[in-house]
C-alpha cells in the first residue's frame, strides 16, 4: 500500500443525526416495517462478505437489497472516504481500515454513535477503545484482527533442503528478525531464490511490533524521523532486500502475478492474507502456515465498520452493520476470507474457528494450507500480541512516506541513505 501521500479538506456540510440502533437485523424476520430500503456496503480486499451471506441478511429481511462496493485496496478506499465523508455521497455502511481509524476521528461527529447496550462487550476491549472517542462515542463495530503467522511454499522449502512440517518450520523460524533474514540465507545456499516479497510488507510486519514509532503517545507530535528505532529498521530490511527480496511490490500487479507465480518463499500471514493468496493464486497446492512470527508476536490490519450521518437509511444501516459483526457472520466471513474475528463469543469457542477455516467453498482455507489447525495456529497468534502500537492522526502519512522510501530503493531509483533523507524530508513538512 504504497500511494502517495494525500491531504484532504472535509466539507462540514449538513448531515443526519445520530441515535443509537434498537437492535440488529437478525434471521428471525424482517425489521423494516415493510417500507422498501436499498442499502449500500463499501469495503476493500476482501471482508468475506460473500453475495450468499448478503442474500442471507435480504431473505430475513425481505423490504432490504443490499448492494456492495468493493475498492481494490484500502488507499482507494481511504480516499474516497476523506473525499465524500463531509460533502456526502459515502455508502450507507463505510468499512475503514485500522491504520487510518485515528484520521477519522478528528471527524467524528460525521458518523454515527453505534453504542448500544445490545452490542456491548462484544469485541475484544481493545478493539472497541480504538473507535471509541474521547465523548464515549463508538464510531465504529469492528470486523477482523490481523494476528500474524509465517506463509510458507513448502516445496520450495523442501527443494532448498529445509523441513517442511509445520512444527519444524515453526522451531526453524523462531527467533527475531535477524534470523529470520538468516535463514533465507540458508534457503538461498540450498538453492532457493527470494525469501520474501518486498522490502514493503515485511516492514510492515516490523513495524507494528513498536510500541510508539511515528508519534509521541501524551503529545501527538510527529517523532518517526528521531525514533532511531524506525530508521534502524528501514535499513535493517532494505539490507536484506538486496539478496532476499523478489522486489514485487505489495498489492501491485507484479505482486499478484508472482503469488500465482511461486516466485517467493515466505510470506507475512495475518488471516486476512489466506484468502488473499488463495484468490491470487487458486491452483497452488504448496502453501503452509507456522504458529511463528519474527520477534514474537504481530498484529497487522483489522477493520471497523462505520455509518456515516449524511446517509439516508441511518437505523438501517446500523442494523446491518450490526449483522455484519455479530459472532455468526464474523465466522462465516473467517470461513470465506480468512478474516480472524475480533468478536469475543466467537473468539472463546476454537472448534468453531477451526471448522470455519474448513467449511466455505472448495478448497476450503484449511485444505488450500494443508493443515486442520489454522484456528489453533491463529488463536495462538493472537494470544503471542503483546504491543498495540500507538497510531495517532499522522500515522497513515507518515507510513506511506516511508512505503514510498523503501520503493524507491528496492527499485534501484535511490540508495537507503538518500531515500530515507527524502523521507525525512517528507515527514518533516507534515507539521
Amino acid at each position: 500500500m504504497v500511494a502517495g501521500t494525500a491531504a484532504f479538506a472535509i466539507a462540514l456540510t449538513g448531515c443526519g443525526g445520530s441515535s443509537s440502533p434498537e437492535g440488529s437485523s437478525s434471521a428471525d424476520g424482517d425489521t423494516t416495517g415493510g417500507e422498501p430500503v436499498t442499502l449500500t456496503v463499501a469495503t476493500f480486499n476482501d471482508f468475506g462478505y460473500t453475495d450468499a451471506l448478503l442474500q442471507e441478511y435480504m431473505d430475513a429481511n425481505p423490504n432490504v437489497t443490499v448492494v456492495q462496493n468493493i475498492a481494490a485496496t484500502s488507499n482507494d478506499a481511504r480516499t474516497n472516504y476523506f473525499a465524500k465523508l463531509g460533502a456526502g455521497g459515502l455508502a450507507d455502511v463505510e468499512a475503514i481500515e485500522v491504520d487510518w481509524l485515528p484520521e477519522v476521528m478528528q471527524y467524528a461527529d460525521l458518523v454515527e454513535d453505534l453504542s448500544s447496550a445490545d452490542v456491548e462487550g462484544r469485541w475484544l476491549d481493545w478493539k472497541t477503545e480504538a473507535a471509541t472517542d474521547p465523548d464515549g462515542r463508538l464510531i465504529g463495530y469492528g470486523t477482523d484482527i490481523g494476528p500474524e503467522a509465517i506463509c510458507y511454499d513448502a516445496a520450495k522449502f523442501e527443494a532448498a533442503g529445509l523441513p517442511t512440517d509445520p512444527a519444524e518450520v515453526a522451531s526453524l523460524l523462531e527467533g527475531d528478525w535477524a534470523h529470520y533474514f538468516e535463514v533465507g540465507e540458508q534457503y538461498q545456499a540450498g538453492g532457493g531464490g527470494a525469501w520474501f516479497e518486498s522490502a514493503n510488507a515485511t516492514y510492515q510486519g516490523m513495524i507494528n511490533q513498536v510500541a510508539a514509532a511515528y508519534e509521541d503517545p501524551d503529545t501527538g507530535e510527529i517523532i518517526a524521523t528521531d525514533n532511531a528505532e524506525v530508521k534502524d529498521l528501514f535499513m535493517q530490511v532494505t539490507e536484506a532486500a538486496g539478496d532476499l527480496s523478489a522486489h514485487l511490490p505489495q498489492w501491485s500487479d507484479d505482486w499478484f502475478a508472482g503469488l500465482a507465480q511461486s516466485e517467493f518463499a515466505t510470506l507475512l500471514c495475518p488471516g486476512w492474507m489466506l484468502g488473499v493468496v488463495q484468490g491470487a493464486a487458486p491452483d497452488t497446492t504448496t502453501w503452509n502456515v507456522a504458529d511463528v512470527f519474527p520477534g514474537g508476536g504481530g498484529n497487522w490490519g483489522g477493520s471497523y465498520l462505520t455509518v456515516p450521518s449524511s446517509g439516508e437509511n441511518l437505523e438501517e444501516a446500523k442494523k446491518l452493520a450490526a449483522w455484519l459483526t455479530a459472532p455468526e457472520q464474523q465466522l462465516k466471513a473467517l470461513a470465506a476470507a480468512g478474516t480472524f474475528p475480533s468478536q469475543t463469543d466467537a473468539l472463546a469457542d476454537l472448534d468453531a474457528i477451526n471448522a470455519a477455516f474448513a467449511s466455505g467453498d472448495s478448497p476450503t482455507k484449511a485444505e488450500y494450507f494443508n493443515t486442520d489447525s489454522l484456528g489453533d495456529i491463529f488463536s495462538s497468534r493472537a494470544d503471542a500480541v503483546s504491543v498495540a502500537p500507538f497510531k495517532g492522526e499522522f500515522y497513515f502519512q507518515v507510513n506511506d512516506i516511508i512505503q514510498n522510501a523503501l520503493t524507491r530503493v528496492e527499485d534501484g531509483s535511490q540508495d537507503a541513505t538518500t531515500s530515507w533523507d527524502q523521507a525525512v524530508a517528507e515527514i518533516s513538512a507534515l507539521g
